[in-house]
């Protein structure tokens, strides 16, 4: 069992671990909490009542955070080369058709966080699906990176538009700013992830939806957030 420092049971015992808190009050404890010499990341950890084994009890999909992450993410567009200027002049940094198609199925590497297609090269993806697919970078109508305009897919994504999906443990993990951003930026930010990830439940989903949630900085505790 790992033995935790002086300094993360001090912070822990700046709240009650047993007790759940208001959105408000969570970001007032995390502002406390995250005292790093560097700008810590505010964390949200969602544990669902679904079974991940279901296809139809999978959730994901997409939102825009009011006040984006705080962290720049490298966006790969998959396209035509009639549409490549359009991602390039928006600020996606990797743009391609065939040949990049071509270079990940070769090295098997990605060197982006996120990606985007237009329907027209979805029927060449499939080439590294298996690449892209494990690494949560597949483009997907769902989460709605498969579209038809680039530009403003591409604008989305650098405005703070950001995609979800919970892991193999019906779970949900996701930055959701930094502490430097103001409390009523991150109690914005914290509110408009919650109120999507329930706003995507299941229908085929039994029981509690929300078993808990709890948010954190990092290096620092978790907190219990009421959903």
């Amino acid at each position: 069992m790992n033995k935790r420092s002086k300094r993360y049971r001090a912070l822990q015992g700046l709240y009650d671990a047993s007790k759940s808190y208001s959105v408000s009050e969570v970001v007032a404890l995390l502002k406390k909490t995250g005292n790093t010499k560097f700008d810590a990341g505010v964390e949200l950890h969602l544990r669902l009542g679904i079974d991940p084994k279901k296809a139809d009890q999978l959730v994901r999909g997409s939102v825009v955070l009011p006040h984006g992450t705080g962290k720049m993410k490298k966006i790969a567009v998959f396209c035509e080369t009639a549409d490549q200027k359009k991602a390039k002049d928006a600020g996606a940094e990797l743009v391609g058709g065939d040949e990049l198609i071509s270079e990940i199925k070769k090295t098997g590497k990605c060197s982006f966080d996120i990606a985007l297609a237009t329907p027209e090269m979805m029927k060449k993806m499939g080439q590294i699906a298996k690449i892209l697919g494990p690494k949560g970078l597949m483009p997907n109508p769902r989460n709605e990176t498969v579209v038809k305009d680039i530009s403003l897919g591409v604008k989305a994504l650098a405005g703070g538009k950001i995609a979800f999906r919970n892991d193999d443990s019906g779970n949900i993990h996701q930055l959701v700013g930094r502490i430097s951003f103001t409390e009523k930026q991150l109690e914005e930010n914290l509110a408009t992830f919650i109120e999507a990830i329930r706003s995507n439940r299941p229908a085929t989903a039994k029981g509690t939806y929300l078993k808990t949630v709890s948010a954190c900085t990092t290096m620092g505790p978790g907190i219990k957030v009421t959903a």
